[in-house]
C-alpha cells in the first residue's frame, strides 16, 4: 500500500526534483565576500592545483543577482555586517551560504560552515561537495518557501 506508482502524482515529480537538483548543483555561480585571509584561501582553491570549476562551481560571478552561493571568507564586522544582508537580499532564490573562518549565521542562513584560520583549500572543496550533496538531496518546495535552514558543518 505503500508503494509508489506511476499513478501517484509522486513519482511523476521525482525525475523533474532530481533533474533540477542536478542544474542546481552542478551549476553554481559563486559570489566571493573576502574579508581576510579567507579570501586568499579562496583563491587559492579556484587556481589549477585545487580547481573547483570541475565540481561545477563558477568561481566568479558579476554580481549578487546574477550568483547562486555567497562565500563570506572572513569575519566581518559590526560595520561590514549590513552590507553583507543586503547583498544576500539582492541575490535570487535558491540561494545558499557557505562560512569560511567565521559565525554569520545570527544574520545569514549558513548552508554550510568551514572551519579554520584560515580554512585550507581542500576544506572549502569539501564544503563545496557537502553543499552540492544537500542540494542534491532538498525538497524543491521547502527550499523556494524561504524557509531557514540549519548550518552543516564541513569538518
Amino acid at each position: 500500500m505503500g508503494l509508489i506508482t506511476e499513478k501517484t502524482p509522486l513519482a511523476r515529480i521525482q525525475p523533474v526534483k532530481f533533474l533540477l537538483n542536478w542544474g542546481r548543483r552542478y551549476s553554481l555561480w559563486v559570489f566571493n565576500f573576502g574579508l581576510a585571509c579567507c579570501s586568499i584561501e579562496f583563491i587559492a582553491a579556484s587556481t589549477s592545483k585545487h580547481d573547483f570549476i570541475r565540481f561545477g562551481v563558477i568561481p566568479f560571478a558579476h554580481g549578487p543577482r546574477q550568483a547562486d552561493l555567497i562565500v563570506i571568507a572572513g569575519t566581518p564586522t559590526d560595520k561590514m555586517t549590513p552590507v553583507i544582508k543586503r547583498l544576500y537580499d539582492q541575490m535570487p532564490e535558491p540561494k545558499y551560504v557557505i562560512s569560511m573562518g567565521s559565525w554569520i549565521d545570527q544574520v545569514l542562513p549558513v548552508d554550510v560552515y568551514i572551519p579554520g584560520c584560515p580554512p585550507r583549500p581542500e576544506a572549502l572543496l569539501q564544503g563545496i561537495i557537502r553543499l552540492q550533496e544537500k542540494i542534491a538531496a532538498e525538497d524543491i518546495r521547502e527550499k523556494w518557501s524561504g524557509k531557514l535552514t540549519t548550518p552543516a558543518s564541513a569538518s
